[in-house]
């Protein structure tokens, strides 16, 4: 008896050592049983929405406990005012609820991800102590009559920005008139806690996922295949790839940058890369899998963002759900590329403060009221300019976007740069693609010699780590700066088809492909290069505690550069490749798997799906076992669990 009442209390309180992942056993249990149970309540939609409601709210509570009834309470507030938005008969009270809708969505994330952000602008601002006090835990202990729950710290809730994010995109979309409100709370409910992407998304927008709150279900031959394979796909690149790198290499590097040295700091944060590549993607590839098994189609949220050219192509490979959130809800509320509004202005303001406070420090205020005044009179002096005048207002947009984005994160200095570097990123390339290859070259050239008369003059680790980069992308520039005029010589000699050029295009050469191809592989290299440096800024602030984050981060952040900076031994680098060769050739097998073409993992991924039914789970059965010989001592969560 005693037996099975430790085994009730396993099953069904929670534990916050052990909540519930996709890479446990207990999870593939507890889905085998919703799933059985769902395959008798499928035909009626009322009860399976239900069914999977309340199973979906038993899974974020084995997740992160009690903070499911902050979930239930944003399900129903914005239940009922969704329907005061449809129902009510001015424009002005539509808007008036729809404000109040995300002021309570908003004010909820705010509170738990940035209490210790407001506390220290208030603490600097005000010269006081006051420390964050968790009001849900106090009521907590009111309601219970006794100090059950720490009052002191405030611990983020799982996918607390995810189901956010989800729930104004329906209120948003009700007051666009673009979905109906859902008659059925519990219609509602399975929308808002689907369990497969609730903690990690992707992000479901209404439009896209209430339709299939209503449709029958179904499950063809070819899904459950395709199912399947997302499911394995999945685990192989959390367990396999992001698991095993993280344990055996990354971790240690990134705990103690100063004890490793700078090859070692730099193969640290390449690896990070994919690392946080398989973690994120295996997550989604597993959900978009355990949804299809149950007749839901959730979004595609990755689409190989390392082939990316550019950092804007990249943000449209990476994280997709919530790229296309930010456009539709952010960037284009903002004005888009056409104008700026009231909107651009006062997070353009409020950033500004935020990166004040976070930096403490009278030049990074004076360089911000600079680049302030600055973007103002520019907006000004292009008025009269229409096309530099949308150009100006599309990048604005497009970085405060961005900036945005990176607080999404976390209100962290760290999370501040990463985003304002991806941000810098794409604007840059803008500039890039419309440049002569003569402006091209003097810029590389002149950035380069600037770098390396500070490394001669001021001597620092950071400027030799960007001479050697732009040293990197000056001989490629070189390059295709000559073959760029080469081509022009060759092309000139060519000779032209007797069909007027409107009524035919030329075809490409072999040489012309060749140069493309070869034009194309360095961009995606450097991008590569650029993204994984800005993960410098993310990795070293994630997993901190938020009280402490901004100082350790910064640290952590400064050590990696000093020793990447530093002088390398070419000796020792052959040492380190050796002693780390399972990791390194890892890396080079997944990197590569990841550079495979598009129509190929097509072509094997059907394949697949179209095999018998013994022959699938033959391969199953094989996927598994190889992929619990790389189960590391204690399994790994999400990253973006705390996000």
């Amino acid at each position: 008896m005693e037996q099975l009442i430790t085994f009730l209390k396993q099953v069904f309180l929670f534990k916050e050592d052990s909540p519930l992942l996709f890479t446990q056993f207990y999870f593939w249990a507890f889905f085998a049983v919703v799933f059985a149970l769902f395959s008798l309540l499928h035909r009626k939609r009322l009860l399976r929405n239900a069914f999977l409601f309340f199973v979906s709210l038993f899974f974020y509570y084995k997740t992160s406990g009690l903070f499911v009834l902050i979930l239930l309470f944003v399900t129903f507030s914005d239940f009922f005012i969704a329907k005061r938005i449809h129902s009510s008969s001015t424009q002005r009270r539509r808007r008036a609820w729809l404000v109040l809708s995300v002021c309570i969505d908003l004010g909820l994330l705010c509170y738990f991800k940035y209490a210790y952000f407001f506390t220290d602008i208030v603490n600097n601002l005000f010269h006081v102590q006051f420390r964050v006090f968790d009001i849900f835990s106090w009521i907590g202990n009111i309601l219970s009559g006794r100090d059950l729950f720490n009052v002191d710290r405030i611990v983020l809730p799982v996918g607390i920005s995810f189901f956010t994010f989800q729930i104004i995109s329906y209120t948003a979309d009700v007051y666009r008139r673009k979905v109906e409100p859902v008659r059925n709370i519990l219609d509602f409910g399975f929308y808002v806690s689907f369990f497969p992407q609730l903690v990690a998304g992707p992000i479901v927008r209404a439009e896209e996922f209430i339709p299939q709150l209503y449709k029958p279900y179904f499950l063809g031959r070819r899904q459950f295949g395709i199912a399947v394979f997302w499911i394995i796909n999945g685990l192989a690149k959390k367990i396999i790839l992001s698991d095993y790198l993280a344990v055996n290499f990354i971790d240690r590097v990134f705990d103690n940058p100063l004890l490793f040295s700078g090859f070692e700091n730099l193969m640290a944060l390449f690896c990070y890369s994919l690392q946080v590549y398989a973690d994120f993607s295996g997550y989604t590839d597993i959900a978009i899998g355990v949804a299809m098994l149950m007749g839901f189609y959730l979004p595609k949220n990755f689409n190989s963002p390392y082939k990316a050219p550019n950092p804007s192509n990249f943000w449209k490979r990476w994280h997709m759900s919530l790229s296309r959130w930010l456009q539709s809800y952010l960037y284009i509320p903002l004005g888009g590329n056409r104008n700026t509004t009231f909107g651009t202005y006062f997070w353009l303001g409020l950033i500004s403060v935020i990166v004040l406070f976070l930096s403490g420090s009278l030049i990074v205020a004076g360089i911000i009221l600079a680049l302030a005044v600055g973007v103002l009179i520019a907006i000004r002096v292009t008025r009269d300019k229409p096309k530099r005048h949308k150009l100006l207002m599309g990048n604005l947009n497009s970085f405060i976007t961005m900036l945005l984005g990176g607080l999404w994160h976390g209100a962290s200095w760290n999370f501040m740069i990463w985003g304002g570097l991806n941000g810098i990123g794409m604007i840059i390339y803008k500039f890039w693609k419309e440049m002569s290859w003569h402006l091209r070259m003097l810029l590389v050239a002149l950035s380069t010699g600037v770098l390396y008369v500070l490394t001669q003059t001021v001597p620092r680790p950071v400027f030799n780590v960007f001479f050697v980069w732009m040293s990197v992308i000056l001989v490629g520039t070189l390059v295709r700066y000559v073959w760029h005029f080469i081509e022009k010589g060759l092309d000139r000699r060519r000779p032209t088809s007797a069909v007027a050029p409107s009524a035919s295009v030329q075809p490409l050469s072999a040489r012309q492909r060749f140069t493309a191809a070869i034009g194309n592989a360095w961009a995606i290299v450097q991008t590569f290069t650029f993204i994984t440096f800005t993960r410098l800024f993310f990795r070293s602030g994630s997993n901190l505690d938020p009280a402490t984050a901004n100082r350790e981060a910064w640290q952590t952040a400064s050590s990696m550069v000093t020793q990447i900076g530093s002088a390398w031994n070419g000796i020792h680098v052959v040492d380190i490749m050796v002693a780390y060769r399972r990791v390194f050739i890892l890396f080079v097998i997944g990197m590569l798997i990841h550079w495979l073409p598009e129509r190929w993992k097509r072509w094997y991924r059907l394949r697949f799906a179209l095999l018998p039914l013994p022959l699938i789970a033959v391969c199953v059965v094989v996927a598994v076992f190889v992929v619990y010989q790389f189960v590391t001592a204690g399994l790994q969560a999400f990253i973006y669990f705390q996000f």
